[in-house]
């Protein structure tokens, strides 16, 4: 039985002496018992040549786990020391299809090739060839093809007898699927009514036709929000003819909502590629320097546009500059992201176009008298003048309506476009904020002064 512990420092100390000293009982007696997670934790904190000696005294099924826990630099690292012989046998015939499908696909396709023709099961190397033609981001790239399905026209008996077979090369049975002779998908068979029929009882007469099931070819952020809708545990995966391919579990699916939560999070940030803490100097700074280039551009415009307008003749005016800058970012990053988040679990589409552009005009406007009259008042309570005070109001409730209207427009375009929405809420509309900010300042400030 595994069990949870948290990995301190103390314990790392500990573990690595006994690497160190080669004293192959102690390790195991500080591991066997641990949980894969916590396993995969203490790999990623200590040395490779350590990670190496620990992974190689585990046993296969557990080794195999911790594989699919550990971060992709030290899984590389860790699969590169061992033949594909020894990656087919000791890691991929302990691991569901779908698992061993993601964990070949990061080999290059000699190896593939190589560890696919060491694998004894020739359907289940057949299994994982079919899945690696998917692409990655599809509910086929996502599934594994591991699951019960009974005949609709066998009785209760021999759908027992069938699934106890299946059953052996499967971890955890959600469901049982019920097809056709000809392998379609009609429906789920619950296990209880199953064991109270009379064994005799064909499946067809107590079959639950309403069932969720979404196509190979399905985008899998979209997978991930039908199981969300419908609260689903298990979907099953069809083809064009509603053939029954495999099935997705929930914990397939929570690992795609992480990979775009975080890759999100970076795109907002203005890092354009998916990066990680470990990796090279030359690739982070890859990820980052376009943004910072685009934002540079944009200074670079926002200063021109301040020299346009001549900004020694009313020099009071360059007081309020980051005022007017901050509030037009703050406004349009909080409605791009109020559409992004939309448009991510489907709340929104891109034919709601009008209908949230005139909701983000409200609220902007709501929003820009509160803030514009706040400004108003403390500009000439601190004695900055009727005229200037005038400009900074007026001005600021220009902006934040122009900025609600633009945050919600731009990844709403977008999204219509097919590119990620994510992307307007970083640098990119905070930057042409910014510079079209000041510019409905200044023009504001020209024509009151």
């Amino acid at each position: 039985m595994s069990k949870r512990k948290e990995i301190t420092l103390k314990f790392i100390k500990k573990l690595s002496s006994a690497v160190n000293k080669n004293n192959i009982s102690k390790v195991k007696e500080l591991i066997n018992e641990l949980h894969s997670a916590d396993i995969a934790e203490i790999l990623e904190k200590v040395s490779l040549n350590e990670a190496q000696f620990i992974y190689q005294i585990l046993d296969e099924e557990k080794s195999a786990e911790i594989l699919l826990e550990i971060d992709d630099n030290l899984r590389e690292d860790l699969l590169a020391a061992l033949s594909a012989k020894e990656i087919a046998e000791e890691v991929i015939e302990n691991l569901e299809s779908d698992d061993a499908a993601d964990l070949i696909g990061e080999l290059s396709e000699k190896k593939q090739e190589e560890v696919l023709s060491h694998i004894e099961d020739t359907e289940y190397a057949s299994n994982i060839s079919d899945l690696l033609a998917y692409p990655e981001d599809t509910a086929g790239g996502l599934m594994a093809k591991e699951l019960i399905k009974v005949n609709q026209n066998w009785n209760t008996l021999i759908c027992l007898r069938e699934m106890r077979k299946q059953a052996k090369n499967i971890k955890k049975v959600h469901t049982i699927y019920v097809v056709d002779d000809n392998e379609k998908l009609l429906g789920s068979l619950s296990l209880k009514r199953l064991l109270l029929t009379e064994t005799n009882m064909p499946v067809k007469k107590i079959i639950n036709s309403d069932i969720i099931s979404t196509k190979a070819t399905e985008n899998n952020q979209n997978v991930a929000n039908i199981m969300n809708k419908y609260d689903l545990v298990v979907l099953p995966v069809v083809d064009q003819n509603n053939k029954l391919l495999g099935r997705i579990t929930i914990d397939d699916v929570m690992d795609v909502v992480k990979e775009e939560a975080e890759k999100d999070y970076q795109m907002a940030s203005g890092i354009t590629e998916d990066v990680e803490s470990s990796d090279s100097v030359w690739t982070l700074t890859r990820a980052r320097l376009p943004w910072l280039l685009i934002g540079m551009i944009g200074g670079v415009i926002g200063a021109e546009i301040i020299g346009i307008f001549d900004i020694q003749k009313n020099f009071e005016l360059a007081f309020f500059i980051p005022l007017i800058a901050a509030m037009g970012g703050n406004v349009g990053v909080q409605s791009a992201a109020i559409v992004v988040q939309g448009l991510a679990n489907n709340s929104l589409n891109t034919k709601d176009t009008f209908h949230k552009l005139t909701k983000e005009l409200a609220v902007g406007l709501l929003n820009g008298l509160i803030c514009s009259f706040i400004i108003l008042v403390s500009t000439i309570m601190l004695g900055y003048g009727n005229e200037l005070s005038l400009t900074v109001s007026i001005s600021l409730l220009a902006v934040i309506i122009f900025a609600a209207l633009f945050g919600t427009f731009i990844p709403l375009t977008l999204e219509k476009y097919n590119i990620d929405p994510a992307l307007a809420t970083g640098p990119f509309i905070t930057t042409i904020n910014d510079v079209l900010g000041l510019f409905i300042y200044f023009l504001i400030g020209q024509a009151i002064f």
